[in-house]
């Protein structure tokens, strides 16, 4: 994987900098604590990791998280989907964000709840927001949420891209018809505890029946706007039109398949009827023999993504839009190589006319002002 392109060097870069450095940048999804899982040389270590070198082959690490100016990063305890102890993984993932916490107190504070972000911006630090990424890690016990609650935990992703026993997957059959009765429960406790319901990977039928049920605003961790590419983990108009009545935040994602239309399509023959990759396969040996036969995967690129916070920012206004750049040391897009990139992103949409304060809200206004929302109707 290459570093990150050269940015333009120019007023707009500039102006980008200056910004981010008065204004706090939070990225709403990053899976690390999964890259490092799998590293075959750390195997979870997050020391064998070694957080402070640059990782060429991966995208994020301290010295590029502060380039890119990040005052709040999410991490994700992801838990795969026919994971057999989901449970245990998703506690094993928590333990490796607290070991990050533990080994760079000097650059991540604990993020657990909006002041931390300010708090981080101050000092000079992140603020290190950890999640769970698939609701199956409740093992089917509501209690287990205020145990992750007491860990840390603040934002849960309710399901991943298999559909599970109260959950429906966009990329999955559906079990439940959206959200089922024991899903509704799991809403009201994250709601009571103040943590954030993430419906990145929920069904359009789960998005609804959350936004039905919940008394706080819901996020997208990392989702776009179907309408410009119509991979099932975007969100439908028809669901974007009830964002701003809750007060959510859709945090526009970087992965290439989200993004482009074409790259979607190219894809599209390696993926099963839902949009996603059979398990267990060789992505690399898949992407050169659909390019032997369709040629070079088209990119995605910076360009488009703006185009995706474009749209967002018209459908449902400035207010409910945000980042959450979902890197997870793969291919991404032309652009947005790594988590130094921040700063170009800012940039391309100053070029495009967006207003000092609506940028503010975007990198991380919007984003500060659900967590406090969360933080109101807890109890």
């Amino acid at each position: 994987m290459a570093l990150a392109t050269p940015p333009v060097q120019d007023n707009a870069y500039a102006a980008a900098l200056a910004l981010l450095d008065r204004a706090p940048l939070i990225d709403g999804h990053n899976d690390l604590p999964y890259v490092i899982r799998l590293d075959r040389t750390a195997k979870g270590d997050v020391g064998l990791y070694d957080l402070t070198k640059v990782h060429e082959k991966g995208d994020t690490d301290i010295p590029r998280m502060q380039a890119g100016k990040l005052a709040a990063q999410f991490f994700a305890a992801y838990v795969p989907p026919k994971q057999r102890n989901p449970a245990g993984f998703a506690l094993a993932q928590i333990a490796l964000m607290r070991d990050i916490l533990k080994r760079h107190a000097d650059v991540f504070r604990p993020g657990l709840s909006a002041a931390d972000v300010l708090a981080a911006k101050a000092e000079g630090r992140i603020a290190l927001f950890m999640t769970i990424e698939n609701g199956t890690a409740l093992d089917g016990e509501l209690d287990a949420l205020d145990a992750y609650f007491d860990l840390g935990v603040r934002l849960m992703t309710l399901c991943h891209n298999d559909s599970h026993d109260w959950c429906d997957s966009a990329t999955d059959a559906p079990r439940n018809n959206g959200l089922s009765a024991f899903g509704q429960q799991v809403i009201g406790r994250m709601n009571r505890l103040g943590m954030v319901v993430d419906l990145a990977h929920v069904s359009p039928k789960v998005m609804h029946d959350t936004l039905d049920v919940t008394r706080a605003p819901v996020v997208w961790s990392h989702s776009n706007a179907f309408s410009l590419c119509d991979h099932p983990r975007n969100v439908p108009d028809d669901v974007l039109d009830r964002v701003a009545g809750n007060g959510g935040v859709v945090m526009a994602t970087f992965v290439p398949d989200f993004i482009s239309q074409a790259s979607r399509d190219w894809h599209r023959p390696a993926k099963d009827q839902y949009g996603k990759s059979p398990e267990g396969i060789d992505h690399v040996k898949v992407e050169a023999d659909l390019a032997a036969k369709a040629g070079p995967k088209p990119k995605a690129t910076l360009t488009q993504y703006c185009d995706h916070l474009d749209y967002l920012a018209k459908r449902i206004g400035h207010d409910h839009v945000g980042i959450g750049s979902d890197f997870f040391g793969w291919i991404n897009p032309d652009g947005l190589e790594d988590t130094s990139v921040f700063p170009a992103l800012v940039a391309e949409l100053i070029r495009r006319g967006w207003s000092e304060g609506d940028l503010e809200k975007l990198a991380g206004g919007n984003t500060l002002r659900v967590l406090r929302a969360v933080e109101a109707a807890a109890g």
